[in-house]
């Protein structure tokens, strides 16, 4: 919806006053806003990120942990994307959260 109301009004012309980055940075926060109480967004991809939101419970499944310790082997604590980044296959991704979800 946000993306349909920001695409709106740039073809009406509405919003001649704000800049490019106040638009990109406002989408930003109002993307950040949308993980609920519980839950995590993490990144998931190897040469494009796809977010996904998660229940934070799932940070204490040996799956994940496995998953985040070999992240954390491969590539170290610095990620581009400002958030949890696990850049593995995103079907592999699916797989173990799809488990977790079935348990």
């Amino acid at each position: 919806m946000a993306t349909f109301e920001l695409y709106r009004r740039l073809t009406i012309g509405m919003c001649l006053t704000e800049t490019l980055d106040e638009m990109v940075q406002r989408l930003v926060m109002l993307r950040r806003n949308d993980v609920p109480k519980g839950y995590l967004a993490v990144y998931v991809g190897v040469h494009q990120k796809k977010r996904f939101v998660i229940p934070i419970s799932y940070l204490k499944q040996p799956s994940i942990q496995n998953l985040l310790s070999e992240v954390e082997q491969e590539f170290g604590f610095d990620h581009p994307m400002g958030g949890l980044t696990i850049p593995c296959r995103e079907d592999y991704f699916l797989s173990i959260t799809s488990h977790l979800k079935r348990s």
